[in-house]
């Protein structure tokens, strides 16, 4: 077998064959430590940072006088509240009393009402008919028109 072709035109160039070429890439990876050194010095600057609102917290500003007025009329203002409160269940519990009494006297005339109403109902039970009184009254003299009438007769 021979390389030569009829069928093609010698003018004409020869498809070349593509060339392969194989590329190897390789990717070294090293490691580093930078993340681990950032996490650590933002944890020591939070831990710094609660120690300091910490130990901060227990010093109280001598110089602050208004700060320390305004305190203590909260704590008045507190006191008088509570005061308040404390009269205003007084008052209540004094009111629950009133109330109580009221309707213990309620209770005791229901029952002398009562207890009278059994006696008079006993004694119609023991008296067959009642007794009636007949007798004749005279109206006053009417007064003349013009006349004061005053209502004490000793005027």
């Amino acid at each position: 077998m021979t390389q030569y072709d009829p069928n093609t035109d010698p003018t004409r160039p020869r498809p070349v064959d593509p060339v392969y070429t194989e590329t190897t890439e390789t990717v070294v990876v090293r490691e580093s430590n930078t993340g681990w050194w950032i996490a650590g010095i933002l944890g020591a600057l939070v831990v710094i940072g609660v120690l300091w609102i910490l130990f901060a917290r227990g010093q109280a500003p001598q110089t602050d006088e208004a700060l320390l007025d305004a305190q203590l009329d909260a704590a008045e203002a507190q006191a008088q509240a509570d005061a308040a409160l404390v009269q205003g269940q007084v008052a209540g519990a004094q009111a629950s009393v009133e109330i109580a009494r009221a309707d213990a006297a309620r209770s005791q005339a229901d029952a002398a009402r009562a207890e009278s109403e059994a006696r008079a109902a006993e004694a119609r039970a023991v008296s067959p008919s009642p007794i009636v009184i007949e007798r004749e009254v005279q109206p006053p003299p009417q007064p003349a028109p013009g006349e004061v009438v005053s209502p004490d007769p000793a005027n």
